[in-house]
């Protein structure tokens, strides 16, 4: 099981690493990992195991926030009503984009961000992303708003870039009058 105190914090120097592609077939290793990252976001969405284990909420996690600098990242999406749909994405791109723009009104957040942040990051509205299953075939995944973001976001961190570093520190807020907020 992955605890907080498992995922690095934003002054590792390893979070600045950028990862590297993964060959198949996946290795043993990778597969429990990513199997411990989605255990830990669907435990971090209950209230009570989230207290339990004194985990920290979240919706996507990259293998380079828990130390391993591979191409993958893990996504769960609530759909409601205890609902959860998990994404895996192995060597993802973004292979197209719409042109809108959005931030999240409350901020972004991030598990190796342990520290309230002011400003916006400019995210694409719709992403579709291209990337791989566990079985190593080549998978689409199309996601607007939240969905888009965090996947945005994870995909940052597998090129060293955290949600910090789209914040101008002269004008935190800057663009805001042109994307739209969610």
């Amino acid at each position: 099981m992955l605890y907080t105190k498992d995922i690095l914090d934003e002054k590792d120097k390893r979070l600045r690493i950028i990862s590297k592609e993964v060959t198949f077939p996946l290795t043993n290793k990778d597969k429990e990992t990513i199997k411990k990252m989605l255990k830990y976001l669907h435990d971090s969405q209950n209230e009570e195991l989230a207290e339990k284990y004194n985990l920290r909420p979240g919706m996507g996690l990259a293998a380079v926030q828990v130390g391993i600098p591979k191409r993958y990242f893990v996504v769960t999406d609530d759909l409601g009503d205890g609902q959860l749909d998990d994404y895996i994405l192995i060597n993802p791109k973004i292979i197209s984009n719409s042109v809108e723009k959005i931030y999240v009104e409350a901020g972004e957040g991030c598990l190796s961000v342990n520290r309230p942040v002011e400003g916006i990051i400019p995210r694409y509205a719709r992403v579709t992303m291209e990337a791989y299953d566990m079985e190593g075939r080549k998978i689409h995944v199309r996601a607007r708003e939240e969905l888009a973001i965090a996947m945005q976001h994870e995909l940052d961190h597998l090129n060293g870039i955290l949600f910090t570093d789209h914040i101008d520190p002269k004008n935190p807020y800057k663009g805001k009058d042109e994307m739209r907020a969610i």
